[in-house]
C-alpha cells in the first residue's frame, strides 16, 4: 500500500523537474514544484510538505541557503539533496547544512523513490518515538518548538532552541566546544571567540530563572553537561 505524501522538488532543470514530478504523482503523491530558489524557499515556509527534494545549485537562493534557513527557523520536514556536486566534501557540506539525505546526479528513478521512502518512515517512526525532550523540569516540544521551565514558557531565539536541543538529546553526556559549534553554528573550526559562552549564559538566565538548579554545568576544560541524575 502506497502512503499518499505531499512532496516540494525545487529543481531548475525543467527536464529533470517534470521527471521527478510526473513520476512521483503517477504513483500517487501530491507534488508542488519550484524551479528557482526564490520560489522554493517561499513555498517551503508556507506550505505543508512530508519531504522536500531540493537542487543545491539554484537561480536566486541556493539549496543550502535554502536548507540552513529552514533549520534556523525550526523546520524539521526531511530533506533530500540532489546535485551533480558528488565528491565527499561537497556531501559532508550538504549534511551538515541541515540535509537528511544527498542523492548526486544523475539517479535512478527507483533509488530517488525508495530514498524518499526511507526519509518518511524515518520521521514517521521519530514523530512516534520522541517529540518532547526534558531535563530538570525542562520540557522542549520538537513539534510546537516551544520550551517550559518548570511549566512556565521560555521563549527562544532559534540559536538558543538548537543548542538547548543538542544538549537536551545527549543528556548525561559531555558535550565539547567542537561538537556545539559544528552543530549549532556550522563552524568546522574553532572561531576563536566566546560565541558559545555567550549564547550558553543567555540560555542560562532564560532557563534557570524558575529553577533553584542550574540545569547546564560546565565541565572545565572539557565542555557541558546536562546531568537529569
Amino acid at each position: 500500500m502506497v502512503v499518499i505524501m505531499r512532496i516540494l522538488c525545487i529543481e531548475d532543470d525543467q527536464e529533470l523537474l517534470e521527471y521527478v514530478s510526473n513520476g512521483l504523482t503517477e504513483i500517487g503523491y501530491v507534488v508542488d514544484t519550484a524551479a528557482d530558489g526564490n520560489d522554493g524557499l517561499f513555498l517551503s515556509t508556507t506550505g505543508q510538505y512530508d519531504v522536500l527534494l531540493i537542487d543545491r545549485m539554484l537561480p536566486g537562493i541556493d539549496g543550502l541557503t535554502i536548507i540552513k534557513t529552514l533549520r534556523g527557523a525550526g523546520n524539521i520536514t526531511p530533506i533530500l539533496i540532489f546535485s551533480a556536486l558528488g565528491e565527499v566534501d561537497d556531501r559532508v557540506k550538504g549534511l551538515r547544512a541541515g540535509g537528511d539525505d544527498y542523492l548526486v546526479k544523475p539517479f535512478a528513478f527507483s533509488e530517488l523513490l525508495a530514498r524518499i521512502e526511507a526519509l518518511d518512515r524515518r520521521n514517521r517512526k521519530s514523530a512516534d518515538i520522541e517529540t518532547c525532550l526534558t531535563a530538570q523540569g525542562v520540557e522542549l516540544d520538537l513539534l510546537t518548538r516551544k520550551v517550559k521551565s518548570n511549566g512556565a514558557e521560555v521563549s527562544l531565539q532559534a540559536t538558543e532552541f538548537r543548542l538547548l536541543e543538542y544538549l537536551l538529546r545527549h543528556k548525561g553526556q559531555i558535550v565539547t566546544r567542537t561538537m556545539l559549534l559544528e552543530y549549532v553554528w556550522d563552524y568546522h573550526f574553532d572561531p576563536q571567540t566566546n560565541v558559545i559562552d555567550v549564547h550558553i549564559s543567555r540560555l542560562r538566565q532564560k532557563i534557570d530563572k524558575n529553577s533553584d538548579n542550574q540545569l547546564i554545568k560546565t565541565m572545565r576544560g572539557a565542555g557541558y553537561i546536562i546531568d537529569d541524575t
